[in-house]
């Protein structure tokens, strides 16, 4: 009986080892933190927008800088303008077909490596902020704020007018455009023709009611005909 016994346990412990090994097998186990890369990422670069670039296969986030995302717009002349897509346009022009060279900083949390990119031998980074296309990154380093206050003064890239931080927009700040200018002098509407003329109208004018104010189009109210006439607009014949 007691043999019995001894059998019955030993198999018992042993069904128990399987199913642990089995366990210890199966399961994923803790996850690898990937390690940024010691080398330099060396290729034609491919501008993802103003601040990521992919290199040999390698998706790349520009260090210490943050420019405006891709769908965001900005302010000037009180008109709104397409900012984030500016600068994606500004880096593609200045990289145009000459190979980078980007060295590694870090990875962010989705997994891409921050680097600082260079083109023969100048740093984009640099470029992209001191030219107004981008912002100091503060958050995780001021690198490039020498850059940023040499832009704001010389009013270059975004600071010629306003415009949201990239961090803030992300969270959904935006900035009031199209808004029509206190005072009732500030009634004559800027309006862009669908052949791209631009035309303003005057209150009294046969399309004056219909017509609707589009920022995202360039158009924009003016408190004068002369001011209108100044930039570039000329009256309805209607």
């Amino acid at each position: 009986m007691t043999g019995i016994i001894r059998h019955l346990a030993a198999a018992v412990v042993t069904g128990a080892l399987a199913g642990y090994l089995l366990f210890e097998v199966m399961s994923p186990g803790p996850a690898v933190q990937a390690a940024v890369p010691t080398g330099q990422i060396a290729g034609q670069a491919a501008v993802i927008d103003g601040d990521t670039l992919e290199v040999a296969g390698t998706r790349i986030r520009l260090h210490g800088i943050d420019a405006p995302e891709g769908s965001q717009t900005c302010l000037r002349d009180a008109a709104e303008w397409r900012c984030g897509h500016q600068a994606s346009l500004a880096l593609i022009d200045h990289i145009g077909d000459r190979p980078v060279i980007c060295t590694p900083r870090d990875l962010d949390r989705y997994g891409r490596v921050v680097a600082v990119c260079t083109a023969e031998g100048k740093d984009l980074n640099a470029w992209m902020v001191s030219e107004g296309w981008a912002l100091a990154y503060r958050f995780y380093a001021t690198d490039y704020v020498p850059d940023e206050q040499a832009a704001e003064t010389a009013k270059r890239g975004i600071w010629q007018g306003s415009f949201v931080p990239p961090w803030d927009w992300r969270r959904g700040t935006r900035l009031a455009a199209a808004q029509k200018p206190r005072g009732a002098a500030c009634d004559i509407k800027g309006n862009i023709s669908s052949k791209g003329e631009r035309i303003y109208h005057v209150p009294g004018g046969m399309y004056y009611d219909r017509t609707r104010i589009s920022a995202g189009k360039g158009e924009r109210w003016f408190c004068s005909q002369a001011e209108a006439r100044s930039a570039g607009w000329r009256r309805s014949r209607r």
